[in-house]
């Protein structure tokens, strides 16, 4: 696993070991960023369901200004902070534990505004589903943010959720890609 561009482009990040580990493969990591082209510089990322902070820290890479890493794992906070370590950007970072799928969304987080949300919950429960029902991440997001959610392909998401529209899906084999947007409201 790896940064794919920008400032660390080539730096190998430290990873998790185990059977429920999926980190985000370099091809869907680059398709995602291309989707999100220049969005990414100067943006504020929220990292949900972090694991290793890969998209979170591709992101501060490309140039993104902060990002907030969420994951209920010790042990993957251990790893989100030696890499954000090992990147440099421990000046632009912030790691929180915490259960955001039983709980509630920490105050510090629902404070902030942010320009890009990742989300990537364990595949195959309908997570992704029942966390956008459940937490109101339209609320999280500045006026012109995205969430992209990554989610398994038998997982399928309606069209309007909670105050987020899908307005672009990639599917790979066990893997979907969903960017949403805030419900616009007709004048």
């Amino acid at each position: 696993m790896r940064i794919i561009s920008g400032t660390c482009r080539g730096r190998k990040l430290a990873s998790l070991e185990g059977r429920d580990i999926r980190p985000t493969s370099d091809r869907i990591k680059e398709t995602m960023f291309n989707i999100l082209g220049s969005r990414v510089k100067k943006a504020r990322v929220l990292d949900l369901f972090a694991g290793t902070g890969a998209l979170g820290l591709e992101a501060l890479s490309r140039g993104a200004a902060r990002a907030v890493f969420v994951d209920v794992s010790a042990a993957s906070c251990r790893i989100i902070q030696q890499n954000i370590d090992h990147c440099r950007f421990f000046q632009q970072s912030c790691v929180i534990r915490q259960d955001i799928f039983f709980g509630q969304l920490p105050a510090s987080v629902t404070s902030c505004s942010f320009d890009l949300v990742f989300m990537d919950p364990p595949y195959h429960r309908n997570h992704m589903k029942t966390l956008l029902e459940r937490h109101r991440i339209s609320s999280l997001l500045s006026d012109d943010g995205i969430v992209v959610a990554e989610h398994g392909a038998k997982e399928t998401l309606p069209d309007t959720l909670n105050g987020l529209d899908i307005f672009r899906q990639k599917k790979y084999s066990r893997t979907t890609v969903s960017f949403l947007t805030r419900t616009q409201v007709p004048a």
